[in-house]
């Protein structure tokens, strides 16, 4: 990819990221990104052909300006199991406010729209995924509860740290960040672990 092509591409992800945090939801159409990252429709379907390939991209195009990589590295790599489901724990819910707008958005249009919910539910995936690696860490450490298999373990750390829940905690609730680290660290572990 050219120079000239990787900015245009950079250019298009972040106006697509500023519209779906602004909102409202239902605005952001290929026309209103190719109007706001000054590029002609045709130049933006050059990029990305459908709009559910740039709502994709865009959430991942969040992850790579966060580098979420090294974010959840520590979580990726610490040992025994429960440490693993602290760290990802923190991880994530610490990168929940990051992504929130963006997070909020999709969430408004899911049921309504395919190609949000296709964003979406790739995004989710990716958390299902960490998820689940903390559970099998916690499992191999021959810790997990036994009420759990590993599967409705990974149900639940993932309800634990769905982005409504932060939402409903810090938000709503007006819980610090801080705060709901602790907490739902604790609650996982509390349910998670034997």
């Amino acid at each position: 990819m050219s120079s000239k092509s990787k900015h245009t591409r950079d250019r298009i992800l972040d106006a697509a990221w500023r519209l779906l945090e602004e909102g409202p939801q239902a605005a952001v159409r290929m026309s209103d990104i190719a109007k706001r990252a000054k590029i002609s429709r045709q130049a933006l379907y050059l990029h990305f052909p459908s709009r559910a390939d740039l709502l994709v991209a865009t959430t991942r195009h969040l992850d790579a300006v966060y580098d979420v990589d090294a974010r959840m590295a520590h979580s990726r790599s610490v040992q025994p199991g429960t440490a693993r489901l602290d760290a990802f724990a923190e991880a994530w819910g610490n990168y929940i406010p990051l992504i929130y707008g963006v997070a909020k958005a999709l969430m408004a249009m899911k049921d309504t729209d395919a190609e949000a919910a296709l964003a979406w539910n790739d995004r989710m995936a990716a958390v299902r995924h960490g998820c689940q690696a903390a559970v099998d860490a916690v499992q191999r450490d021959g810790q997990l509860n036994p009420a759990f298999d590993a599967t409705r373990a990974t149900d639940l750390l993932w309800t634990l740290l769905s982005v409504r829940n932060w939402e409903h905690l810090v938000r709503d609730c007006g819980w610090t960040q801080d705060a709901y680290i602790d907490q739902i660290r604790i609650l996982a572990r509390q349910a998670l672990v034997a």
